[in-house]
């Protein structure tokens, strides 16, 4: 294998009911279905032909996915600027990127029932948050590169990265915790968390472990509430017995942050090790990857329940400690 393979994934998401219902679950299951603008068919045609007026047309239909495809993957910043459309190809035509290609697209001929989670799931957003702006959905193939590309109102996913735990490409590249989330049933979530991630991007300290885990569990408190039926073990890439041992482990977890002073103190290498996906055995020899979140979550769900709180009251709370102390989170 020639390319350079590269990962950026989004962080998955999971929940768990706390004292009861989430009153803010998404009860809307027949919303009009949000189209995804195929980007990712007309590349591949793009790519597939030696026919150079394509060039153009891809330009013309797709100017700002082009336009952000280039910045994030092939590092060029505009499609004017001479050889952009040569390197695109030479990118895409390494034989082994090629063939994933191909599969992702077989795999994702059709995504209407995507389309209506998408529609349910951006319904409740709009719903909860009204003058938020929903974007435009795309779909893109990156390498397992650029996983998320964000512009002014359009969103895209490499589909890429959802083909499947037992796709035989994988098996070289990933673990197994990786793998579990490498679904098609995240491509939904991942959507829903990278636009809120895009509306409301993360303002605390990024190396002081509360302001991190406090910011990723109003995501996924909002991603879990707009998708209501999704397994939270699931969602979080955990097996079942996975997510039972945090449950069964909240408070030695609890007093082991607390202990080691890694709740306030300033410290990137700490902070960061909370939220990888590989096993937290820094913690405990059982313990599961990204419990940073999933401590974050279980505060965002005592925060709810104890302030009443609309989720977009939530968001705009940006004060981690206030809302630690609100949850009143003593496990």
């Amino acid at each position: 294998m020639n390319f350079k393979i590269f990962l950026t994934f989004l962080m998955t998401v999971c929940f768990c009911s706390c004292n009861g219902q989430n009153t803010n679950a998404n009860n809307i299951t027949d919303a009009t279905p949000m189209p995804v603008n195929r980007f990712d068919k007309a590349l591949y045609e793009l790519i597939c032909s030696d026919d150079t007026t394509l060039n153009q047309q891809l330009l013309n239909q797709y100017p700002q996915m082009t336009e952000i495809l280039g910045k994030g993957i092939l590092n060029m910043q505009s499609p004017d600027l001479p050889g952009f459309f040569t390197k695109l190809e030479n990118f895409y035509s390494e034989p082994t990127l090629k063939k994933l290609y191909a599969d992702a697209i077989a795999k994702y001929e059709s995504v209407t029932e995507m389309e209506q989670s998408l529609g349910n799931a951006f319904a409740w957003v709009h719903e909860k948050f009204p003058a938020m702006q929903i974007p435009a959905l795309y779909m893109h193939i990156s390498g397992l590169n650029q996983n998320v590309l964000v512009g002014d109102s359009l969103l895209s996913i490499s589909i890429d990265k959802y083909m499947g735990q037992d796709y035989p490409l994988y098996q070289d590249f990933f673990y197994d915790y990786q793998l579990r989330k490498m679904q098609p049933s995240h491509i939904v979530p991942d959507y829903v968390a990278g636009w809120l991630m895009s509306e409301y991007p993360f303002t605390g300290k990024e190396n002081v472990l509360l302001d991190r885990m406090v910011y990723e569990g109003k995501i996924k408190y909002l991603v879990l509430s707009a998708l209501p039926d999704m397994s939270p073990a699931q969602l979080f890439g955990y097996t079942d017995e996975a997510w039972e041992w945090c449950k069964n482990n909240e408070a030695n977890l609890w007093k082991a942050i607390v202990e080691r002073k890694h709740l306030y103190t300033p410290d990137q290498m700490a902070t960061t090790k909370y939220f990888e996906d590989m096993p937290a055995q820094f913690l405990a020899s059982d313990a599961p990857g990204n419990i940073g979140s999933w401590v974050g979550l279980q505060i965002i769900l005592k925060y709810m329940n104890e302030t009443n709180a609309t989720p977009e009251a939530l968001m705009k709370n940006e004060n981690a400690q206030d809302i630690l102390t609100l949850s009143k989170y003593k496990p």
